[in-house]
């Protein structure tokens, strides 16, 4: 009678869950957007040298002003330039599928963050700086396309593996998502190794609530393999950490081994070139999941939270 009972509460719950999500999203469907989106890369690469002047006025930002024309000019003969245009043009021959899941990211966010101010989108060619193939400031979201071209396209010879796995445009919505976190964060001054597991853990949170059409891999830059791999490993992950005690340890290593963009994780086992990089990173999303899955906390609340309030109020149990 009693597993009777409970399974009941279970259903009613799922039953409950299912209905304000759908809430949610029927709530997200309805908020007014009209995103503006550019194909700047476009419009410079099909420019002709008396177009230049037109295209500073409508867009300054993308002409420093110590560059004189005969600049931009050359650049529109480069053949190099060309070349890039040509490979972004045929990954992205439209920008339709992009665009709708830029409106549904920002429809999101304006659900969650209803003073944000959406910003106008402008694509561009960036010679392949993918440190900074996503730019968000103020008012702007700038793309650079010639990021996202595959992970054996020949423009990334000479990059490494583990970065150019990212240079895919299947991961580009979570970059942008990525993006936005760190606008709305605040890396932590605490320099213990669990307060910056919290910080990407709620990170990666937020793109749950801002992308949930994405895949777990998607969020956070896996491949499908190494996302099971992490998920497989968790248990002797959260083990290795504890036994070691480096959750408050303020070692400046703990971020190159298990933080930062790497090909691997460091653990300085057998293992270590079987396992994905960044998987500190992993770990607190579990422990943020854990969290919200514990406690009635609102998104914008536990992005204020402190981690070590998160970690002791998650209840974390690891998968076995």
């Amino acid at each position: 009678m009693k597993t009777r009972f409970i399974a009941i509460l279970i259903v009613l719950f799922s039953l409950h869950s299912c209905k304000n999500e759908t809430q949610v999203s029927e709530d997200i469907s309805r908020i007014p957007l009209n995103l503006t989106v550019l194909r700047f890369d476009r419009e410079f690469a099909e420019a002709k040298p008396g177009d230049i002047l037109k295209l500073k006025q409508k867009y300054p930002y993308l002409f420093p002003k110590q560059y004189s024309d005969s600049v931009w000019i050359a650049k529109l003969n480069d053949s190099l330039q060309n070349e890039i245009f040509s490979e972004v043009m045929r990954t992205f021959p439209n920008f339709d599928r992009e665009t709708t899941d830029l409106e549904l990211l920002f429809k999101h966010v304006l659900y969650y963050f209803p003073n944000y101010r959406t910003p106008e989108v402008i694509t561009v060619i960036s010679d392949v700086d993918y440190s900074n193939r996503i730019i968000l400031a103020d008012t702007l979201l700038l793309i650079g396309l010639d990021n996202y071209l595959g992970k054996d396209h020949r423009f990334y010879r000479g990059i490494d593996q583990y970065i150019a796995a990212g240079l895919d445009k299947t991961y580009l919505i979570s970059d942008v998502a990525s993006a936005f976190g760190k606008t709305t964060l605040n890396f932590p001054s605490d320099r213990t190794f669990l307060a910056q597991m919290i910080y990407y853990g709620k990170e990666l949170y937020l793109k749950d609530k801002l992308i949930p059409l994405a895949t777990d891999a998607q969020k956070i830059v896996y491949t499908p393999e190494e996302l099971e791999w992490a998920q497989a490993n968790e248990e002797q992950i959260w083990r290795y950490f504890i036994e070691r005690e480096l959750l408050y340890s303020t070692d400046n290593m703990l971020a190159p081994r298990f933080l930062d963009p790497a090909p691997f994780s460091k653990f300085r086992l057998e293992l270590d070139n079987e396992s994905p990089g960044r998987l500190g990173r992993y770990m607190g999303w579990q422990i943020v999941r854990s969290f919200m899955n514990n406690n009635d906390v609102k998104l914008n609340q536990l992005l204020e939270l402190s981690a070590d309030e998160i970690f002791k109020k998650s209840n974390y149990k690891p998968k076995k």
